[in-house]
């Protein structure tokens, strides 16, 4: 930090000590010319002033002790200068040291609270009190500020007492005007152009001082170049940190003390927060004696605040209810409430009360409900506080009568003026809301209207109707026997016909036309009339609306082609589900002629689903091979439509011809997936495939993610043990294992799809259950037993569904 300038403490004690003269007024003078000698006087004189100038500050503190030892202790003031300095020798500090702290002692005030955080032990352990330079600077400073004359001498000795020894390079004194607006009332560190270029921030303008005034509290900033924000000295110190603190008193913020370094600000302890914001109370002091435009007097009494008559005359003159406010503090000077000086005579209580009784009393008693959930106390602080005038639109007022609420909706106005503030509000009356009602609903409806007398040919047209013409609101508007003129030639017959039955007949009529706008534009509009007669029925009023139906008419338009374009699709779907069913029943008819087989009865069962949209990939396939075993296979291909029919015709006619070569059930679907994920366009799709040998009464058995065959034995139903198999076509190559399963007299083996027991409430392992359950069931046949599979299934996905069932005799 910079090392302050201090005081000669010896010019201050009894003797005067002659300021030392600089080494090079001294060289200057040795050539002995007359410049040279006139040269060294004026740096001999300059060190002297400035030497006086700091004697005074520290001579104005001296003198404030000796007062107050004369006061405490009853010494005169010889003796009491005499005392002081006697003092301080003992206590071996400078008379200006012991003369703060006396101060402090006394005062009791803020500063004496930050000076006390300051003291430090002295040596030895001893517990002598002594003030800090912090504390010094302190004093000095809040001496010189008390004295200035104005606010920019206040910023030069705030900068040179106490802002530059903790290391700042410039201070700005803001003033907040009654409009929001700030004023550069003092400065120190800038240049004269920085400064005047910053003389006045408009309203509204987000700088670093603003954001103190908004938020009423403490701003640090560490760099504001980082977040782009503008102030004064922005180009003097780019890379700069800075503090905003409001100056204000009761309540009302004076304006705002704005502290530049030269560099980023690190953040400060908090003994230095308390010392700025003490500093800060000091620019208050100034702002609020000496800057009438954006001061204001203590709070006390509505008469001794200036303006305050202006202001009840404004109030009076106005056509909307209006309060004028003073505020009001409690016994330690802060604000807490607003009492209302003034009640216009336009003013309308939401409860009803008269206005003697809302005049004179406190803001908070008269509409407690103010503070809650509206804000609206709130908002008329912040406005007295700032200058910034608030405007909120439909804010509800509630007034509490007897404890019983009762609201009004109502647009608020508040602004300060000099020391008072003034409320504004209109009350939303019904013939106002209906009328915004309206309209609201004409623009949203894109409706206009309009009057034409045919006696005085005065034509009446609403805003909404010159902005669905296209034309601008002090332009004439068009006669309805003018309109054919302005639509589309080929509409003129609709017209015609729509003028003939209101003029001629004298019935209300409508018309739809193309209305061609000045602006190129062409919109479809709607219009409906009627007559307006006499009592001799004579015509005398023409009454009416046009309507915008520019997007309703395209609507159509585009749902007509929607229409005509999902008629195609569906058409087109209808085919191919057509297309897909015939597939499907041409390979896998519902029913198939029993296989000859010795000791072996052999049924099928084909269910396809009963929505035609949902034509699936369920197959199903017994063959007799070259090698007497018989090859059982199902399958369930994933989708539906042309596409699933397809792959399962590819899939069964390549499992047919793979079949032949002899390999087992295991190999087969090794085959097959290497079919599905090549061949098909990686279809995917779940089977189960066995070879049952006659002479060995044996199924040797493979599965490829399929559900397992079900053994029916001795009227018990038992799903055979899985065995590992992945659905065909989920990856390139892959391996199935297989099992064999020997069958005796009366065993029944059945095949399925999931289509015979998946339900969508119910988990497989539930759904198997029921089947098993209906499966132990005997039946006379092996058919009917199928049969009856299918007419006790729970399943509820409309799927299809294939059955083998198989019986060794």
């Amino acid at each position: 930090m910079n090392t302050p300038h201090e005081p000669d403490h010896e010019a201050l004690g009894e003797g005067r000590a002659e300021p030392a003269v600089p080494a090079a007024s001294v060289a200057r003078a040795a050539d002995g010319s007359a410049v040279g000698r006139l040269a060294a006087t004026v740096e001999r004189l300059r060190h002297e002033v400035g030497a006086a100038h700091a004697a005074a500050d520290g001579r104005a503190l001296l003198e404030l002790a000796k007062g107050i030892l004369i006061e405490r202790l009853g010494f005169g003031p010889a003796e009491a200068a005499e005392r002081l300095r006697s003092l301080a020798e003992q206590a071996g500090v400078t008379p200006l040291e012991l003369a703060v702290d006396v101060i402090n002692q006394a005062a009791r005030d803020r500063v004496s609270e930050i000076a006390a955080e300051l003291v430090t032990d002295g040596e030895g352990g001893a517990r002598a009190r002594r003030s800090s330079p912090a504390a010094v600077r302190l004093r000095t400073a809040e001496s010189g500020a008390l004295a200035a004359a104005d606010a920019q001498a206040v910023a030069d000795s705030l900068l040179q007492h106490a802002l530059a020894p903790l290391g700042a390079s410039a201070v700005a004194v803001w003033a907040a005007r009654s409009d929001g607006s700030l004023s550069l009332a003092g400065s120190a560190g800038f240049s004269a152009a920085e400064a005047d270029r910053w003389c006045y921030v408009p309203p509204g303008v987000a700088t670093v001082a603003r954001q103190a005034l908004t938020h009423r509290g403490t701003q640090w900033f560490a760099s504001p170049a980082e977040d782009g924000m503008p102030s004064i000295g922005r180009a003097e110190y780019p890379e700069g940190g800075r503090v905003a603190v409001p100056a204000g008193t009761g309540g009302r913020i004076h304006g705002v003390l704005e502290i530049v370094w030269p560099s980023p600000l690190a953040p400060q302890p908090p003994q230095i927060v308390r010392q700025i914001e003490a500093l800060a109370d000091l620019c208050a002091h100034t702002l609020e004696t000496h800057t009438p435009v954006t001061g204001a007097p203590a709070l006390g009494s509505a008469r001794s605040q200036p303006g305050v008559l202006e202001l009840v005359h404004l109030a009076e003159g106005l056509h909307d209810p209006a309060l004028v406010l003073v505020p009001h503090a409690d016994d330690d000077g802060e604000l807490v409430d607003f009492r209302i000086h003034y009640v216009n005579g336009r003013f309308l209580d939401p409860a009803g009360r008269p206005r003697n009784t809302i005049n004179g009393s406190l803001l908070l008693e008269a509409y407690p409900m103010a503070a809650g959930q509206s804000g609206l106390f709130e908002h008329i602080e912040r406005v007295y506080a700032t200058g910034e005038p608030f405007a909120a639109q439909r804010m509800t007022l509630t007034a509490l009568v007897e404890q019983v609420p009762l609201s009004a909706v109502a647009d608020i106005h508040v602004s300060r003026h000099g020391t008072s503030v003034l409320l504004i509000w209109r009350i939303e009356d019904e013939a106002a809301r209906l009328a915004s009602l309206l309209q609201n609903a004409q623009r949203l409806g894109r409706i206009g209207g309009f009057e034409e007398n045919v006696v005085t040919e005065e034509i009446t047209w609403n805003s909404q109707l010159f902005s669905l013409f296209g034309r601008p609101s002090y332009s004439t508007p068009v006669p309805l026997k003018e309109l054919a003129a302005h639509a589309h030639p080929d509409d003129a017959v609709a017209i015609g016909r729509f003028l003939r039955t209101l003029l001629h007949h004298l019935r209300p009529a409508s018309a739809a036309f193309r209305l061609q706008r000045p602006d190129g534009v062409t919109r479809h509009m709607r219009v409906v009339a009627e007559p307006v007669l006499d009592a001799a029925d004579r015509l005398l009023v023409l009454r009416g609306a046009y309507q915008d139906i520019s997007s309703q008419h395209w609507t159509e338009v585009a749902l007509a082609a929607t229409r005509d374009q999902l008629a195609h699709t569906e058409q087109q779907a209808a085919e191919r589900n057509r297309l897909a069913l015939q597939l499907q029943h041409a390979i896998m008819p519902p029913a198939q002629a029993p296989l000859e087989i010795p000791q072996l009865q052999l049924a099928v069962r084909y269910r396809p689903a009963e929505t035609e949209q949902l034509v699936g990939g369920d197959w199903y396939d017994a063959v007799l091979l070259p090698s007497k075993k018989v090859l059982l296979c199902v399958g369930d291909v994933a989708g539906h439509g042309i596409e699933a029919a397809t792959s399962m015709v590819v899939l069964r006619n390549a499992l047919r011809g793979l079949a032949v070569t002899g390999a087992g059930p295991a190999q087969l679907l090794s085959w097959l997936n290497i079919v599905a994920h090549h061949l098909t366009g990686a279809v995917t799709a779940t089977a189960v495939c066995g070879l049952y040998d006659p002479e060995r009464h044996t199924l040797t058995w493979a599965r490829a993610g399929h559900l397992p065959p079900v053994l029916v034995r001795d009227a018990e139903a038992e799903p055979l043990p899985l065995v590992r198999g992945l659905l065909l076509g989920a990856v390139a190559e892959t391996t199935y294992e297989e099992a064999e399963v020997q069958l005796a007299a009366d065993d029944t083996l059945l095949m399925y799809t999931d289509g015979l027991i998946e339900r969508r409430d119910l988990s497989v392992e539930e759904a198997l259950s029921h089947l098993l359950e209906t499966a132990r069931g005997q039946a006379p046949s092996l058919a009917q037993q199928l049969d009856r599979l299918l007419t006790y299934s729970r399943s509820d996905t409309d799927d299809d569904t294939c059955i083998i069932g198989i019986r060794v005799a």
